[in-house]
Order: C-alpha cells, then sequence, then structure tokens
C-alpha cells in the first residue's frame, strides 16, 4: 500500500502543477479577452475587432501552452520525462507560431476590407483588391502550414536521417508526386494568375459555361459562382485560365440593354422612336446616355427594329430591356395595331360577289390581297 501510494505520490505532483498552470492560463485567457472585448465595443475600431474576433480561438490552446513551457522548469520528474515535454512543447510552439503569422494575414485582410469597401456603385477597384487580398492570402497561409510541418518534422533526428538517405531520390519522387497532383498545382498556379492579372474579381457578373452570375467566392483551387437562380456553381480556378468566358463588369459596370421587335412594313417608325424616348425618360432604370432606335433588318414578312438604352449595371439592364419592351408593344397594340407582324396571303379569287368556298378561306388574322378577272386587287384582313 504505501510503495503505491509512493507511485502515485511521484506523478501527482507533476500532474497537479500542469494542470495548475493550464487552469490558470485558461482563467488569464478568459481575462484579457474579456477586457479586450470590451476595449474592442469602446473604441469600435476595424483592427481591434478583427484580432479579437481571430485571435480568441488559437490563444485558448497557445495560453495554456505558454503555461506549460513556464512550468517545466519546476517539474519535479526525471530529464529523460522532462526533455520528451520539451520536445513536445516544441512542436506545439511550432505550431502556435504558424498560427499567429495566419492569424495576422486575417487581421490584415480584414482591415484592407474595411478600407475597401464594395457596397458603393464605383467599387471596380475595391473588388479588385479584395480578390487580391483573398488569393494570396490562401496561397500563403498554405505556404505557412507547409513549411511549419516541415520544421515539426525535422526536429525528430529520425526524420532528418531518413531525408538524408532519400535525397538521391528525391528527384524521381517528386517528379511522380507532380504528375499525381497535377490538377491541384495547375489550380494553385491558376490562383496566383488570376490574383495577379484579374480576369475576375469578387462580385463580378460572369456567364460561364452558358450559366449567368456573380464570382461569390475564389478559393484556393476553385471559384464558387452564385446564378441568378440562388444555384451555386463550383468551378476550378484553371477553367478561367484556360477557356473563354464573359465578364460583363471587367471594366466598368453599365451595360448596353437590346430588344428587337419585329413588325409590319406599316409601323411608323418616327412615333416609335419618339415613344421609345418617352418611355426611357419615365424610368430611373435608365442611365441616360444611350437611347437608340433603327430598323436594323427586313424580311418579306416583317421589318426588324432595335432598341437600344443603357444602365449601370447587369441588373438595371435586364429590368430596362423587360420594361422597355412590354411598354413598346403596349403602344403600338393601343395606337397602331396594323403594324403588327401579319401574314400576307395571294388568293386569286373573284371580285363579283362571289364567295369562295369555306375549304378555301385563309386562316383568320391573315391579310388578304384578293385579284378580280381584270387584274384589279383590293386587300383585307380577314
Amino acid at each position: 500500500m504505501v510503495t503505491l501510494w509512493n507511485t502515485w505520490g511521484a506523478w501527482l505532483l507533476p500532474i497537479s502543477v500542469l494542470a495548475g498552470s493550464i487552469v490558470l492560463a485558461l482563467l488569464v485567457h478568459y481575462v484579457v479577452f474579456a477586457a479586450g472585448k470590451r476595449i474592442a465595443d469602446r473604441s469600435g475600431g476595424v483592427i481591434y475587432n478583427s484580432l479579437v474576433q481571430h485571435a480568441e480561438g488559437p490563444t485558448r490552446w497557445i495560453f495554456p501552452l505558454i503555461g506549460i513551457i513556464l512550468a517545466l522548469p519546476i517539474l519535479p520528474v526525471r530529464w529523460e520525462l522532462a526533455q520528451s515535454l520539451r520536445e513536445l512543447v516544441g512542436l506545439g510552439v511550432i505550431g502556435a507560431i504558424a498560427w499567429a503569422i495566419i492569424l495576422l494575414t486575417e487581421v490584415l485582410s480584414d482591415a484592407a476590407y474595411a478600407r475597401y469597401r464594395v457596397d458603393i456603385s464605383d467599387n471596380l477597384s475595391a473588388r479588385r483588391i479584395r480578390t487580391q487580398i483573398a488569393v494570396l492570402r490562401r496561397i500563403f497561409n498554405i505556404v505557412v502550414i507547409v513549411v511549419s510541418l516541415g520544421i515539426m518534422l525535422m526536429t525528430f533526428s529520425s526524420v532528418r536521417q531518413l531525408g538524408t538517405s532519400v535525397l538521391a531520390s528525391a528527384g524521381l519522387a517528386g517528379l511522380v508526386v507532380g504528375m499525381a497532383m497535377k490538377p491541384t498545382l495547375s489550380n494553385l498556379l491558376a490562383g496566383v494568375q488570376i490574383a495577379l492579372t484579374e480576369p475576375i474579381r469578387i462580385e463580378d457578373v460572369v456567364i460561364v459555361a452558358g450559366e449567368y452570375g456573380w464570382i461569390e467566392e475564389i478559393r484556393t483551387t476553385y471559384v464558387v459562382v452564385r446564378a441568378w437562380d440562388l444555384r451555386r456553381l463550383v468551378v476550378p480556378l484553371s477553367y478561367f485560365i484556360e477557356n473563354t468566358f464573359q465578364n460583363w463588369t471587367r471594366q466598368t459596370a453599365d451595360l448596353l440593354s437590346y430588344i428587337y421587335l419585329y413588325c409590319d412594313y406599316t409601323v411608323p417608325v418616327e412615333e416609335l422612336r419618339q415613344e421609345f424616348r418617352r418611355v426611357l425618360e419615365s424610368t430611373p432604370l435608365w442611365d441616360k446616355k444611350v437611347c437608340v432606335l433603327q430598323v436594323s433588318d427586313s424580311s418579306p414578312q416583317s421589318i426588324q427594329i432595335r432598341a437600344l438604352a443603357s444602365a449601370s449595371d447587369s441588373g438595371k439592364s435586364w429590368d430596362l430591356q423587360c420594361y422597355v419592351r412590354e411598354n413598346l408593344i403596349r403602344f403600338l397594340k393601343d395606337n397602331y395595331p396594323e403594324s403588327l407582324p401579319l401574314r400576307r396571303v395571294d388568293y386569286r379569287g373573284s371580285l363579283d360577289g362571289n364567295q369562295p368556298s369555306p375549304g378555301s378561306m385563309p386562316p383568320p388574322g391573315v391579310m388578304v390581297h384578293q385579284h378580280g378577272p381584270n387584274g384589279s386587287a383590293s386587300g383585307q384582313e380577314v
């Protein structure tokens, strides 16, 4: 019984010291962040709020680690056990340093985001800066994680010896790994290209694979496109480097809206042009830059009229198209119904009052040109 008590007693004191240091570190963590939250709420600064928000979780592990480091010199344990604890704590310190570097990039990114806002009308430069920061931050975080893991592994002597023995075959191994990770590596390199050349930015309006949407997220290896019906398209980053796509907000957000009307040859073009301008002036969707209505094409059955107007962004452009189309069709229907598209039939019959047989009558809504025996003609809509 005495031997068992002595054995437990030898372990009880070190465990108590470690547990006490961890509890004390967590208590200090709670006090520090409680005060930090109050300071952040009073100051309202972006950096303070971001620091408190991002640092609270990681430091919940870093503070106990610091407590263990401070308690190691006074632990009543054998040298071998203390050395093992130091090696374990050293791994934690490396991970904590990497975590702190990643935390610093998050805080700096939030400060830059607050400076370059996208909730304004002219947000082209803000979207460009945000895109570069988002892509480069993720790539930098991956590099930090890989380097920290490599440093952790190099702290073990067995790993260093293994690395020396396989150094001769490192080239072949790298080639094999590169071939196996070709899609991932190509997407990572595409991310760097996108950050530098900016073919797309956050909240750019694009058409990708026939889908209309907005660039919602740019991740390390893929892009999330928010479609107009709120679907999400997940597209590899390499797609935007290797394929053609439409970017409607590459330089500016304003677009030209156009509609096509197909009318009869009798349509009064000048009256329709005046009505088009009146319709545009009646809506705030028009930005008052472009107002053009022209006969753009013709066929034996009808003429094609193109109405062209400008809008400040893609959403207003679509709404403006629908608004103009509805009002111009209503104007023609109410004032010039005969200008709507008609089908004409050349009917060879008699004009002496005799009616043709019911089976030979054209369908309703067809303009009939009827020729008499003496070559005279008349036209009427049936």
